[in-house]
């Protein structure tokens, strides 16, 4: 009696309903920052002008590039290099310095240094789509908690309409505001259903990830080997690094490895960590890990992704399932614009509750009055 209690029309209607109203604004964000963020790299090229470049058969030397960056920032110290997932963008190298970031621009086929800027339009949606600018871990959990806030608008929504399906191609037109965007959002969301269920799944994954709740970590491997410090200077060390060498020796633990991010030293006991696209499709670079004493350039630990346990696999797909760009251009098309039909939905849910709540106000009133 209490199931049914719990799984009646009104019960989900007000939950889907509550979720809706009290939790749009954030939700909104959230969900909008997500879908932008899917095309921000394309964004960055289109009103970026020193973030483009032209494809060319040959990359230039890293060693090469380092030597530009230095005689433009005799004094930074490199700390990443981020190599674009298209090819018409620039490398982006962060170069830090009096512990100020800025990203600088090379080109990856010429070597030259194209410009420099403290901030991405990347950048910017994906540190609001991830955190929302809230420090201390508090924007992350406030953003992973509308993964389960998903998947509960899902489950009331396609509960409260067990015959979903049969408004895939049902639009009302003709009969009013109300019944038009009432019907376009039954469409819409019926549409959505698989892609807010993957969103809502990923969203979710990544809370376990970030609680490791229950332990998930101790089925993947995301240690990062140290080295032994030496008595050297190690700034001055770093700063002769032959990333030319380091790209050499990732290749030939990982055959067919496209290196794509370069995570330089920091301290005297961290290695170099390299990560890229292999032969295996779907996952993230991540799923290919090289680490490289910077001291001697002996591997120290290769991770590939053919060899990955399924818990590392399923953590790996999560962010190009995500976020779509596993396909390129096509799929990140899809996911965007299924990312609006979702903002969408949370745009218009609130005011089709509101209309419908107004409604059913309107008609006790004048029902009392016409019983007295």
């Amino acid at each position: 009696m209490g199931r049914n209690k719990f799984l009646s029309k009104s019960t989900l209607f007000k939950v889907h309903g509550w979720v809706g109203i009290k939790l749009s604004i954030l939700f909104f964000i959230v969900c909008f920052s997500g879908t932008l963020a899917v095309f921000s790299h394309e964004m960055d090229w289109l009103f970026n002008p020193n973030m483009r470049a032209i494809p060319t058969e040959k990359l230039a030397s890293r060693n090469l590039v380092v030597k530009n960056l230095k005689e433009v920032f005799p004094d930074g110290q490199l700390r990443y290099w981020e190599r674009s997932r298209e090819p018409y963008l620039t490398d982006i190298l962060h170069v830090y310095k009096n512990g100020k970031r800025t990203f600088v621009f090379v080109n990856q086929y010429t070597g030259d240094i194209q410009g420099m800027a403290g901030l991405t339009i990347q950048r910017f949606f994906r540190d609001l789509h991830y955190y929302l600018f809230i420090p201390n871990q508090v924007g992350h959990f406030i953003v992973l908690f509308f993964g389960f806030v998903l998947l509960i608008s899902l489950i009331t929504g396609v509960l409260y309409y067990k015959d979903w399906y049969k408004k895939l191609f049902l639009l009302h037109i003709g009969k009013g505001s109300r019944a038009f965007y009432s019907s376009l959002h039954k469409l819409v969301g019926a549409w959505s259903v698989p892609f807010m269920a993957l969103i809502a799944i990923t969203g979710i994954w990544y809370f376990i990830e970030r609680t490791d709740f229950p332990e998930i970590s101790a089925y993947m491997d995301n240690e990062r080997p140290t080295v032994k410090k030496q008595g050297i200077d190690f700034e001055k060390h770093i700063e002769h690094l032959n990333y030319d060498t380091c790209i050499t020796i990732a290749q030939n633990a990982i055959p067919d490895l496209q290196v794509k991010s370069i995570l330089v030293p920091s301290r005297p006991t961290q290695s170099i960590y390299l990560t890229g696209q292999s032969n295996v499709p779907l996952v993230r670079d991540r799923a290919n890990r090289v680490f490289i004493d910077p001291y001697t350039y002996n591997v120290l630990k290769a991770q590939k992704a053919k060899e990955i346990s399924t818990a590392t696999w399923l953590n790996d797909i999560a962010d190009p399932l995500h976020f779509g760009y596993w396909g390129g251009l096509l799929t990140k098309s899809i996911w965007f614009i299924f990312g609006l039909g979702l903002s969408s939905l949370i745009l218009t849910g609130p005011w089709l509750y509101l209309k419908r709540r107004m409604n059913l106000s309107r008609s006790i009133k004048k029902r009392k009055l016409i019983h007295g």
